[in-house]
C-alpha cells in the first residue's frame, strides 16, 4: 500500500493494499476503498463512506463529510460510491441524513470537476459530467449520462433524468425530464440532446418520434395531462426511449421545465 508517510490513515479504515495516498490527507476510521484508488494530496474523507475501485480523488477535495442540514446531529450516515470516478479539486461531497434515506449514492464513471457539490442524500447514477462550480442540492436525483454545466444549479428535491443537459449557469427548480436540454434563470427547455443521440447512433426513427413527442409535450399548447395519454394511445409509445421520456415526466413531483 502507498500511503506517503505525511497522509494520516486511521488505523482502522479498510484500504486494499493498491490503493494509493498522497501527502497530508486525512482518512477516517469508518472509511472503506477499493482496489486501483488513488488518493492524492490534501485530500479529507471521513464519515461512513464506502468508495469502489479504480477512483481518483484530487487535491483538496472532500469526501463523506458531516452535511450542511442544520438538522443534522451527527448521526452515523453514509455516503457510497461506486467505481472509475474521478473527483476533481476542491469538489465536496456529503453523507446523508436520517430525514431521508441515511444516504448519499454515486454510482459509476462519472467526472465531477474542480469545485463541484454533490449534498446530502443525493442519488447519482453512471457516466454524468458535472463541469466546475455545478452544485446539487440535498436530495436531488441525477440520472444516467447527464451534463451539467458549468455554474449550474438544481434545487433541493428535483430530478434530472438520463440524456439531460443543462447549459452553463442553469438555475434548475423543476424536474428535467429525459433526454431534454435546459438553460437559463430560471432554467427553460431549449429542445432534445438529438445531436447527443446520433453520436450515441441512436436510429432516425427513434430520432423521429422523439421529435414528435418533444412537439406535443412543448410546443402544442395542450395540457399535459392531455398530451401524455395521447403519446401513451400512439403507435409511437412502443419505442422504448418515447416510453421512457413520458414515465419521467408522469414520475415527476415538481411539476416539469417547460
Amino acid at each position: 500500500m502507498a500511503i506517503h508517510p505525511t497522509a494520516l490513515v486511521d488505523p482502522s479504515a479498510e484500504l486494499d493494499p493498491s490503493v494509493e495516498v498522497g501527502p497530508f490527507s486525512v482518512i477516517g476510521p469508518n472509511v472503506k476503498i477499493g482496489a486501483g484508488s488513488v488518493i492524492k494530496s490534501h485530500v479529507v474523507i471521513n464519515g461512513y463512506t464506502e468508495i469502489g475501485e479504480n477512483n481518483e480523488i484530487y487535491q483538496f477535495a472532500s469526501v463523506g463529510e458531516a452535511n450542511q442540514d442544520k438538522k443534522y446531529k451527527g448521526e452515523p450516515t453514509r455516503l457510497v460510491i461506486g467505481d472509475s470516478n474521478v473527483i476533481r479539486e476542491n469538489a465536496t461531497i456529503h453523507r446523508g441524513t436520517v430525514q431521508d434515506q441515511s444516504i448519499t449514492i454515486i454510482g459509476s464513471g462519472n467526472l465531477f470537476m474542480a469545485s463541484t457539490h454533490i449534498g446530502h442524500d443525493c442519488v447519482v447514477g453512471d457516466n454524468n459530467i458535472m463541469a466546475n462550480y455545478a452544485a446539487l442540492a440535498g436530495h436531488v436525483k441525477l440520472g444516467d449520462n447527464v451534463i451539467l454545466g458549468g455554474y449550474t444549479g438544481i434545487h433541493q428535491f428535483c430530478q434530472v433524468n438520463s440524456y439531460s443537459m443543462c447549459g452553463m449557469g442553469s438555475m434548475v427548480s423543476k424536474d428535467v425530464p429525459r433526454f431534454i436540454m435546459v438553460s437559463g434563470n430560471p432554467a427553460k427547455a431549449h429542445g432534445m440532446n438529438f445531436e447527443g443521440m446520433r453520436r450515441r447512433g441512436t436510429p432516425k426513427e427513434v430520432i423521429r418520434a422523439l421529435k414528435n413527442a418533444y412537439k406535443r409535450v412543448y410546443l402544442k399548447g395542450s395540457t399535459l395531462e392531455s398530451v401524455l395519454s395521447e403519446l401513451e394511445q400512439s403507435p409511437d409509445y412502443a419505442i422504448p426511449e418515447v416510453a421512457k421520456f413520458v414515465m419521467s415526466i408522469r414520475a415527476s413531483e415538481r411539476g416539469i421545465i417547460r
